[in-house]
């Protein structure tokens, strides 16, 4: 999910049917909300909870003017990162997906202190114990 002109907020789902997508769309967003989807039937309950626009695409573009681009984009600036190790064991995707998803939310500031920080104040023998 991504608010517009916001951030992104991904988590791992077991399946893309309504029964796995709605119960997580409600936790997280708020009802009377605008919600901009491709047209997966999964969605189709949607304009009962707030403004449903559906994006129609033809040719691999969007008819109109609407369009679902920054999803897009953060899901082809994950596909990139995700290449270089050539699959992920389905253990840790939580984990790479939230880095993702991290980056790409700060992907205008340096997170070089930050991580480094991080690095800094972690027990070693807490990582080693993973």
């Amino acid at each position: 999910m991504m608010k517009r002109n916001g951030n992104v907020r991904v988590v791992p789902v077991p399946s893309r049917e309504t029964e796995t997508l709605v119960p997580l769309i409600q936790k997280h967003t708020e009802p009377g909300s605008l919600y901009y989807t491709d047209d997966w039937h999964a969605y189709g309950s949607l304009r009962l909870r707030g403004n449903h626009v559906i994006i129609k695409k033809e040719d691999g573009r969007p008819k109109g003017r609407d369009h679902i681009n920054g999803i897009e984009g953060f899901w082809s600036y994950a596909k990139h990162w995700f290449y270089q190790y050539r699959g992920v064991h389905k253990k840790f995707f939580p984990i790479y997906l939230s880095e993702l998803s991290y980056r790409f939310n700060h992907r205008d500031y340096d997170i070089y202190p930050l991580i480094l920080g991080i690095l800094r104040n972690t027990d070693i023998n807490k990582i080693n114990q993973i």
